[in-house]
């Protein structure tokens, strides 16, 4: 019986149309592939990727079973891999989905993709961009926090909410940017510099919320990459994807593993600040006051001892010894006094033995010419002459009469 052509009168039913897309493609059988992989996940020991044309712009999806896992080389394959499979087209009625059955698959090189890649992280390597001692620290806590992220994503949801939980007050500057596509670069790039010369931004974060490697290669680019290591800006990165890293992860400040994550790196938590204060304040008054307590031990310690519990016997015993060194001093210097007195009286002695003072005061007396000279013999003064006569109590002015002969006890004159 042949079945009439579907019509508005008569249509197919979906399942009727889905089961003939299946047997259509059914009867394709396996072929032979080539492409590169730019995404291979593995859940439950299934593999499920993408396949994209070398060349062109055409990418199809794969599943590799765990029973052909199995088989595959024990190296494994990544994304950026260039492979060669046998696939078989397989539809799916029940969610109408086209996708690529692998029956084997084998490397054939690196693509085309991956090999750009890598000789680009080569190159910014030699020249120090990946170094850790060139990287930026964090602010403790940042005043303005700038958002480089798609418009109304999920990854700016989640930036924005965590941060706010943990420190209600944080402020963002947002900058919207393509996150996925051709026009990533131009504006991811144009996002890092407007924020990096804002002067009240104190760190950025480039948020996406993951994706396969061919949706991330704009965060591979050149131009982002350089931007972001050019920035003074502390910049965190926070594409969200394990399993394959963009080179702006190896030059960002910080690496978030999720834009939550980045929000939990960036924005410390209230709470647990003032619990640390808490803490901190504890410890000190602890601290203080076990220090105060040894301290007034200490003060206790010293008063009880007798040096001090009775300080009477300090002035007493000084007092006692001021006595005697008082005593001691009189008695040293009466005993200097009297030895000078006597040193005194013996060079008195000595003195008037020598003086002529007591030859005068035997009865003799000093003759002297008006010019103090010494009248020793008669021819000294010749008669006539003026005289100078000293007594013991005083001086007599004499005229000379001449020589006369003296007989000890009376005169003659001749």
């Amino acid at each position: 019986m042949v079945e009439s052509a579907p019509s508005a009168e008569h249509p197919w039913p979906v399942a009727v149309m889905s089961g003939k897309i299946r047997d259509y493609i059914d009867r394709l059988g396996t072929i032979w592939v080539e492409g590169e992989i730019t995404q291979w996940s593995v859940s439950a020991g299934n593999v499920y990727g993408k396949l994209k044309d070398l060349d062109q712009d055409a990418t199809v999806g794969f599943t590799i079973w765990s029973s052909v896992r199995s088989k595959l080389p024990a190296e494994g394959f990544r994304q950026g891999d260039r492979v060669v499979a046998l696939v078989k087209p397989n539809y799916w009625v029940k969610g109408g989905s086209l996708t690529m059955q692998v029956f084997a698959m084998k490397q054939v090189g690196l693509g085309d993709l991956l090999e750009r890649l890598e000789r680009l992280r080569a190159q910014l390597r030699s020249e120090g961009l990946f170094d850790p001692s060139r990287r930026h620290p964090l602010p403790f806590l940042p005043r303005m926090i700038g958002l480089i992220t798609g418009k109304d994503s999920d990854a700016e949801k989640d930036v924005l909410r965590n941060a706010q939980l943990r420190w209600p007050d944080v402020q963002f500057r947002v900058v919207h940017a393509a996150v996925q596509g051709d026009r990533v670069p131009g504006e991811v790039t144009a996002a890092i510099h407007k924020l990096d010369a804002d002067p009240e931004v104190d760190v950025i974060i480039v948020a996406r919320g993951g994706g396969d490697f061919q949706n991330l290669l704009g965060f591979s680019d050149e131009r982002v990459v350089r931007a972001a290591a050019a920035a003074t800006t502390p910049l965190v990165s926070a594409i969200g994807h394990e399993a394959d890293r963009p080179l702006l992860d190896d030059v960002a400040d910080l690496r978030a593993s999720t834009p939550t994550d980045a929000a939990k790196r960036v924005v410390p938590d209230v709470a647990e600040e003032l619990a640390r204060v808490s803490q901190a304040r504890a410890r000190l008054t602890s601290r203080l006051s076990t220090y105060l307590s040894h301290e007034i031990v200490r003060v206790d310690q010293i008063r009880s001892r007798p040096v001090l519990a009775e300080g009477d016997w300090i002035v007493t015993t000084r007092s006692e010894d001021i006595t005697r060194y008082v005593a001691r001093g009189s008695e040293l210097a009466r005993r200097g006094l009297e030895r000078a007195e006597g040193t005194t009286a013996e060079l008195r002695s000595q003195l008037r033995a020598l003086s002529p003072r007591a030859t005068l005061d035997r009865g003799y007396a000093i003759v002297q010419a008006p010019v103090g000279t010494i009248i020793r013999t008669p021819a000294d003064a010749p008669v006539g002459s003026e005289l100078r006569v000293t007594l013991p109590e005083g001086v007599l002015a004499a005229r000379s009469e001449g020589p006369t002969t003296t007989v000890f006890g009376s005169d003659t004159t001749p």
